[in-house]
């Protein structure tokens, strides 16, 4: 089942990339310079600060916990 608003997002896509033959240094320069003219309206949000635990072994972990 297509999504009408996902094929609408992907057709303006293709064609602003067809603008610029495809060419993604191209595509991205341009993003740069929109971005650049209306950069006081766009949104700026600040990151997440999202604990990857993933990245550290369970000593480290437990080690973290002791120092507390």
């Amino acid at each position: 089942m297509k999504d009408p608003i996902v094929e609408e997002i992907r057709y303006y896509r293709d064609e602003h990339s067809k603008q610029f033959n495809y060419d993604l240094d191209a595509i991205c320069k341009d993003y740069q310079t929109h971005q650049t003219q209306v950069g006081d309206r766009l949104v700026r949000r600040k990151p997440n600060n999202i604990a990857n635990n993933s990245l550290h072994s369970d000593a480290d972990s437990a080690t973290l916990h002791q120092r507390r």
